[in-house]
């Protein structure tokens, strides 16, 4: 009973030494890859999906272990239409950094845009517990899930029309 107070506090000590390893800090982004980002953000701005898309996968060769720019390339990959490869970019941003609410918010968005309204919902519970209902990315995504998915683009060749026979 005598030695209770001292295991005590040697315990409590080593959790708090334990649990500061689980701490991430994030690394310092390289700057050639701060300048391709913002370019390929201001080439995402005006629309060219393209150029976005390349200065970010420069972005990421100069810095591979920076989770924003896999973030960036999901949000080039949604606009131009690609939601599956978009999901794919935030999930590899997720195993990163678990708690990334842009990819969290971002991966939701594509989901509802894709018609997965359910995973999305389960990414907007999870975005409400991080951050609260009144954070940006809660918004945004909230409003993706209002809007529901993307209209499907239909092929000319799924389309066949019907022949039609006319008398001379």
């Amino acid at each position: 009973m005598r030695y209770y107070p001292a295991a005590l506090a040697l315990s409590l000590a080593l959790a708090v030494t334990g649990s500061m390893g689980q701490a991430k800090v994030a690394d310092p982004i390289d700057p050639r890859a701060g300048e391709l980002l913002a370019s390929g953000r201001a080439a995402l701005a005006h629309g060219d999906v393209t150029m976005a898309t390349d200065e970010f996968e420069s972005a990421l060769a100069v810095d591979p272990g920076y989770t924003g720019t896999l973030v960036a390339l999901g949000d080039a990959a949604r606009k131009a239409g690609l939601q599956g490869k978009a999901i794919h970019y935030y999930r590899v941003a997720l195993e990163r950094d678990p708690n990334d609410l842009d990819a969290i918010g971002g991966e939701g968005g594509a989901m509802a845009e894709k018609g997965a309204l359910e995973k999305a919902r389960a990414n907007l519970a999870r975005l409400d517990g991080l951050c609260g209902k009144g954070c940006a990315e809660s918004r945004i995504l909230a409003d993706a899930i209002a809007k529901g998915p993307a209209p499907k683009v239909v092929s000319a060749q799924a389309v066949k029309p019907a022949p039609v026979v006319q008398d001379n």
